[in-house]
């Protein structure tokens, strides 16, 4: 099952993530690396939201990827939500 996992970012996110980039990265690699995030970024213009696409049977493994986000933890990400994705066409 695909889950997409969008973030809302503060105003100033560029400004303040640089403390915490390594870290949020590291994360959402590590993700990857286990098969769980198949892809990840932030809509340009403006850098306001990110969106995250997982595959994983329980809605949970993202629920505990946003509570160790250390944007999430850090307040960087005002707002995020999970849904379910219905994948119609592609892998």
């Amino acid at each position: 099952m695909y889950y997409l996992l969008f973030y809302e970012y503060v105003e100033d996110i560029l400004e303040r993530r640089t403390p915490h980039r390594s870290e949020h990265l590291a994360l959402a690699q590590a993700a990857h690396t286990r098969g769980e995030l198949v892809m990840a970024g932030a809509l340009a213009d403006p850098v306001d939201r990110a969106v995250l696409i997982f595959q994983v049977d329980d809605p949970k493994v993202v629920e505990d990827f946003v509570h160790n986000d250390p944007y999430v933890k850090n307040e960087l990400v005002t707002r995020w939500q999970i849904r379910p994705w219905t994948v119609v066409i592609g892998a």
